[in-house]
This record gives structure tokens, sequence and C-alpha cells, in this order.
């Protein structure tokens, strides 16, 4: 009953209200006399902003607001600003050159701490939370696991899960998509990344992983019965445990899996994963890739709803490459679901927003900065900037397309995987993935959204579409 309730309002923050209602919120958390967050030194501009509500800050507004909060702070003071965030004073990047500055991070001023200060208790020691000498060290050995014969493998698993599970889709009422996706992406993270196929210890794993999602995110951070904090810490023991076991036959007798390449890799100095390097690497990867992927998918499933014209462009290609299940070289020959899956990422960046922590006194576009302080880099306003989009807020995929090649207008115009050396190490699998996920719905299904449908996404941690983004799909017939 829970989960039923959740799919269909993930929280009330996100209860629907009047649209002037929420035009006035949303004006009101941008509005007020500006106070600088530190006295800046001679030669620099003091970061403008104000605190918001005690301790909460804006918190509540940005998840309500997203991407909206982050454009409207953008537009009233500009590319740097600071506002309060979950008991801190946070300093907010955006625009394609302040995210540039911060992430290409050339003085080495930031540091992944940011990311510790939300997740490091539940997904603490993955790539994406280490920095530096370190973070490159371990890249290094994890490409191993990324090759292109590996990542041609993972295809090769993810297909036969994606055709088993998509056409047994209800088709005699309103589906919930998302949850489906979700379901349906946490079964290929599983296969693919551990060789389990479905049964209890997988929705064993499933269920702990998604306690630590909504754990990271929790506002009580106390090990409190009844809390999502308490739910994650017992998820990451559970997780902890499995790998644990399971790692020694992994190394023992690897296969085709990606618990079984990081056992595995290795680069040509010998540097390999030690176990606890594996079992931390698998808890972050597991995590960011499911989670990513269906945000994506639901996505692009949305947009496809809401313009059939682009549903049956697709489709028409999808057809035309036969019943046979592709391989990773044909689903890139799927042009259209590519222009479609880019400009989805480019309205819903599945991660809006990056975060870091400043490890000394730095200036970002001339403002001054203090060591200590809370980055957050706003990357999904830069999806909207005008400089580098056409009518930004208009699903258009084909400003992709030659000639127009929109996101080449700034190096840091659409950067729904990161940026800089934490750029997504597996963005290409991840976009394979969702293709093989929208060609398998294209080839036995057309969907359609309620006239005027449009997903409110609840951005407590990565954006959710908060009523589970409800579809009525149709078998496709002979």
């Amino acid at each position: 009953m829970v989960r039923a309730a959740r799919e269909r309002l993930s929280t009330v923050l996100l209860a629907p209200l009047p649209a002037s209602v929420d035009a006035a919120v949303l004006r009101g958390a941008v509005r007020g006399r500006p106070v600088d967050l530190a006295t800046a030194p001679p030669g620099l501009a003091a970061v403008p902003g104000h605190q918001g509500l005690p301790v909460l800050g804006r918190t509540l507004e940005y998840i309500r607001y997203g991407s909206d909060f982050t454009r409207a702070r953008h537009a009233r003071y500009g590319p740097v600003s600071w506002t309060g965030f979950l008991g801190e004073r946070v300093v907010m990047a955006a625009g394609p050159e302040a995210t540039r500055a911060v992430l290409a991070n050339a003085d080495k001023a930031y540091s992944q701490d940011g990311w510790r200060y939300l997740i490091d208790r539940f997904f603490g020691r993955g790539l994406m939370l280490l920095d530096f000498d370190e973070h490159r060290a371990h890249r290094r050995v994890m490409q191993h696991a990324f090759t292109a014969d590996r990542l041609a493998g993972y295809v090769d698993q993810t297909v036969p899960c994606v055709r088993d599970t998509v056409p047994t889709w209800p088709t005699d009422r309103s589906v919930r998509i998302y949850p489906e996706l979700k379901r349906l992406t946490l079964d290929v993270a599983t296969r693919v990344f551990m060789d389990e196929r479905t049964g209890p210890e997988t929705e064993r794993i499933n269920r702990a992983f998604v306690d630590c999602v909504r754990a990271a995110s929790a506002l009580v951070k106390w090990d409190v019965p009844g809390t999502r904090w308490r739910a994650g810490l017992r998820g990451r023991a559970v997780l902890e445990s499995y790998f644990a076991e399971n790692l020694p036959g992994k190394r023992a007798q690897p296969g085709h899996d990606l618990f079984s390449a990081l056992c595995q890799a290795r680069t040509p100095d010998g540097e390999a994963f030690s176990d606890a390097d594996v079992i931390n690497h698998m808890i972050f990867l597991m995590m960011a890739a499911h989670d990513t992927s269906t945000i994506t998918s639901a996505a692009a499933a949305y947009y496809l709803a809401a313009n059939p014209q682009w549903q049956e462009r697709a489709r028409e290609e999808s057809l035309a490459l036969g019943d046979a299940p592709l391989d990773m070289a044909a689903l890139r020959t799927l042009r259209t679901l590519d222009l479609v899956v880019k400009e989805s990422l480019r309205l819903v960046a599945p991660v809006p927003v990056v975060m870091r922590r400043t490890v000394t006194d730095t200036a970002l576009l001339g403002h001054h900065i203090p060591r200590g302080t809370l980055v957050l880099v706003a990357g999904a306003v830069n999806h909207f900037d005008p400089g580098c989009w056409t009518d930004p807020d208009t699903f258009d995929p084909d400003r992709f397309a030659e000639p127009r090649n929109e996101d080449r207008s700034h190096r840091d115009a659409w950067i729904p995987f990161g940026g800089g050396v934490h750029k997504c190490i597996g963005m290409a699998f991840g976009t394979l993935e969702v293709t093989a996920i929208l060609h398998e719905m294209l080839r036995t299904h057309r969907w359609s959204v309620e006239p005027g449908y449009r997903p409110r996404w609840d951005n407590t941690s990565l954006p959710v579409p908060a009523d589970g983004l409800p579809v009525r799909l149709t078998r496709l017939t002979a």
C-alpha cells in the first residue's frame, strides 16, 4: 500500500497547486535583499544571495521546482550566488562559464566532499566521491571494465531482459510507466552488473539499493525507527554482505558481468582493485546506473507520448530493423531515438546539479568563495540558456542534428553526464540501455498521455515524476 501510494504522489511537497500560486512561490524564492556570503578581498566581488528559511534555506523550493528554481536564481543573481540548503550556505554556479570553471577545476580548489556531504554514508568510496590522484588511479583501473568489448557484452545481456519484460506491460488500463521502468532497469542492473536473475535474492538486493538511494536525501539523519536513514543503513549492510560473500567466486571464476570485470580489471602496470574497492564501486555503480537510466527512459517515453509525430518517426526506424535482437552496433543506427534521448536529457537532466566543496579560498568569475564552502553546480541551467539554444523550453530533437548542432554552441551547453575528470564513466552503456528499452517499446506498443498532461518532477534526490507518469499503452498489431 505504501509503494502504491508513493507511485501516485511521491511526496506531499509536490501536491498540485494553482499555477498562479506556484508562480508566486517561485518568485518569492528568489526575492529578498541580497546579503554577501563573506567579505571579499580587494579585487574580488562578494557572492550575493540570501538564506531563506532557517536551517532548511531553500531546500523545499528546490524539491518542488528543481531546475525552474535554479534557472530563476540564475536570472535574478547571475552565474554566482548563494542560498541556504540543508543547514549550510551553498554557492550556486550556473551558466556555461561558471560550470566550466568549477568542473575543469584548474586550480584544484574544488573537492568531491560536496557529494560526500550528501551520500557518503551509503555510497562511500564510490568513484564519484574520490578526489585528485586517488580518483585518477581508480578511474584508470575501472576503464578496463568499460572497454568496447565489455560494453558489447553488457548490451547482449541487456536486450533479452528488456525483450522479456516490455511486452508484459498491461494494456487494459493506465500504467504508471516510471515504476515499471524502474523495476526493469533494476532487473537489467542485477543481470548485467551481478549476473543475477529475478527471484527472492534479487528482490532483496533491489530493495536494499532503493533504501540507500532514498536515505541519501533524508531530512532526519539519525538511526531512528521508521526513518529513511535507518532503512538506508540496513540496506548498505545488506549490500556489503552480498558483495563480500560473492566476491571470491567472481575472482576465481569470472563471468561477463560488471562485478567480474571489476574483480579482474588491471592496468598494464598491474594496478587492480582491492576487495573493499570492488564492493564500494559496485554499490555506487548500481545506484548510479539504474537511477539515471530510469529517469532518462521515463522522460523520453513522456516526450514521445506527448509528441506522437516523433514517436511514429522513431518507430519507423525501429520496425525497419526487423524482429531480431539488436546488438550494440545496431542500436547505434537508431538515429531518431538518438536525437530524442539527447533532447530528453537536455529537458530533464537526470543529474541536474553536482556538488563540490572548496578546499581553499578561490575566485569564481571574479567572486570570492571561502575555503570549506559547498558549491552546487547547476548544469541543467545551461540546457535552457537562450544564448546556446533556440526556444529552449520547446521539445525539438532536431536541434542536435546537422547542421544546427546546438549542443556545440558551447563546450558546456549540454552536460547531462557532468564534465571534467568526473564525467560519467558509464554514459555509453547508459545511453545504449535507454535506447534498447525505447526500441522495444516502439516495436511492441504505441502509448499516449492525457491531453495537456505534463509531469511534475520530484527533486528530493534525482528528478522523479511525482505521479509515476501515467500513460496508456496500446499493443501493436502484426
